[in-house]
C-alpha cells in the first residue's frame, strides 16, 4: 500500500502513529510512502531507498520504498519542462508499484492527485477532506469521529484492513552523523553531564498570528537560565533573525544560545533536550512524537485537534481565541494575552509532574527487579 502525506513537518508528525500502528499490526506489509524532499528525514536517515524486502533498521523504522513529490517546486513552475518530466518518471513509478491500496493521509487536491497517478482503484480519503474537491479523487471515503487530528488518521488507516487501531508512538528515524553532531556540542553536552535541565526553545510558527512575541520568548529563557537551566534557541530556516530577537531580549548571560541545525540533527537534539517550548508548530509536534515534555502556547488554532499528543503536557490558550487558518501577519489577540511569568509557572509544573513521574517509575522498577530476584523478563513486564 501507499500512504501519500507530502508535508508539512507537524502533519507527517500527526500521521506517523497510525502508520506505525499499521505497521505493527501488519508487520510484512510493504508500506511506501510519497512525502516533499524535505521532510525525507522524518522517515528515514537514509538517502538511497531500501533494496525490497529487506529488513526494516533504526535509520528507517517504518516505511519500505519513498516516492520523492516536489509539489511545492513543481507549483512554482507548473508549465515547465522540469515540472512535466518530473510528474511523468514519477507517475511511471508509482504505477510500477502496482498498489492495492492507497490511503491520502493530507486531504488536498494535490495529494489526490499523486495518488491518482498510482493507477490503483482503491484510493482511500477522509469524506470531509481538508479541500472538498478532494474527496471527489477518493473511490473510498472515511467519516472520522475523533477530535484530535492523530486519531482521525488512526480511523482512516483502521478503513485499509478493516483494523482496530490505536495510535501508537511513532518511529522516526536514527541518523548516527546526527547523534555524533548532537554528541560534540559542547553546550548540551556540558549541561547534561551537570545534571542541568535544558529547554529548547522553538519561537516560529506556520504564520504570525501563531507566534508568541519574540520578547516573551525572551523573558521565558532569561528565567529559566536565572534559575539554574540552560536554553537553546532553535533558528529555524528563514527564522534567523526571529531567533536573534529572543536571544537579544534574553541578555548573553547565564546559558542561553541559538542553535541553528538540521531536521536530522534537529531530531537528535529534541531526544536530548528535558523540555520543549513554543507554538503549534512542526518541532514541538516532533517533541511529543519522541515523548518529551512540551509547553504549547496557541492562538488561532484548536489544541483539541492540532495539540500535543501522547505525552506530558501543558497549554496555554485564551478561551476567547477563535480558531482562524486566514494566516495573518501579526499574533492573534488572545495569544498576546498570555504572559511569560503564566509560562514560567506552567512549566514549572510540568517539570515538577515529570520529575514525579520518573521518580515513581524508578521505584517501581527497582520493587519489580528486587521481587524477581534479577529475573529481567519481569522486570521488563513491570516496567511497562
Amino acid at each position: 500500500m501507499l500512504v501519500v502525506r507530502l508535508g508539512a513537518m507537524g502533519d507527517i508528525l500527526h500521521a506517523l502513529p497510525a502508520i506505525t500502528a499499521l505497521r505493527k499490526a501488519h508487520p510484512t506489509w510493504k508500506i511506501d510512502w510519497a512525502i516533499e524532499p524535505r521532510w525525507l528525514p522524518l522517515l528515514s536517515a537514509e538517502h538511497e531507498n531500501a533494496e525490497l524486502g529487506a529488513a526494516r533498521t533504526a535509520a528507517r523504522p517504518v516505511v519500505d520504498q519513498i516516492h520523492l513529490v516536489p509539489a511545492k517546486e513543481w507549483s512554482r513552475n507548473p508549465f515547465g519542462r522540469d515540472t512535466s518530466d518530473g510528474i511523468r518518471t514519477l507517475k511511471a513509478e508509482l504505477r510500477a508499484a502496482e498498489y492495492e491500496a492507497v490511503l491520502d493521509l493530507q486531504g488536498a487536491v494535490r495529494s489526490a492527485m499523486a495518488a491518482r497517478m498510482t493507477g490503483c482503484k482503491r484510493i482511500v480519503g477522509e469524506s470531509r477532506p481538508r479541500e472538498m474537491l478532494a474527496k471527489w479523487l477518493f473511490t473510498e471515503r472515511v467519516k472520522t469521529v475523533a477530535e484530535h487530528v492523530i486519531e482521525q488518521d488512526v480511523e482512516l488507516a483502521a478503513a485499509i484492513a478493516g483494523d482496530l487501531l490505536r495510535p501508537v508512538p511513532p518511529g522516526l528515524p536514527v541518523d548516527l552523523d546526527a547523534e555524533e553532531w548532537c554528541d560534540r556540542y559542547d553546550e548540551l553536552k556540558e549541561a547534561i553531564w551537570r545534571g542541568k535541565p535544558v529547554m529548547l526553545i522553538h519561537p516560529g510558527g506556520g504564520w504570525g498570528a501563531k507566534r508568541w512575541p519574540a520578547d516573551r520568548y525572551g523573558a521565558v529563557a532569561e528565567e529559566f537560565a536565572r534559575r539554574g537551566g540552560v536554553v537553546l534557541i532553535n533558528s529555524a530556516p528563514g527564522e534567523e533573525a526571529l531567533a536573534a530577537a529572543v536571544l537579544a531580549k534574553a541578555g548573553e548571560g547565564g546559558h542561553i544560545s541559538v542553535i541553528a541545525c538540521s531536521l536530522e540533527q534537529l531530531i537528535a537534539l529534541t531526544r536530548r533536550v528535558t523540555l520543549v517550548v513554543g507554538g503549534d508548530t512542526g518541532p514541538l509536534h516532533l517533541a511529543c512524537a519522541l515523548g518529551k515534555p512540551v509547553m504549547g502556547i496557541y492562538g488561532p488554532t484548536d489544541p483539541k485537534r492540532n495539540g500535543p499528543y501522547g505525552t506530558r503536557f501543558r497549554v496555554l490558550r485564551n478561551p476567547e481565541s477563535r480558531q482562524d487558518h486566514s494566516r495573518g501577519d501579526e499574533p492573534e489577540a488572545g495569544l498576546l494575552t498570555i504572559s511569560p511569568d503564566m509560562v514560567i509557572s506552567a512549566v514549572v509544573d510540568l517539570m515538577l509532574e515529570e520529575r514525579k513521574a520518573k521518580q515513581a517509575q524508578s521505584h517501581s522498577w527497582t520493587q519489580s527487579w528486587d521481587s524477581a530476584s534479577g529475573e529481567g523478563p519481569v522486570w521488563e513486564a513491570k516496567r511497562r
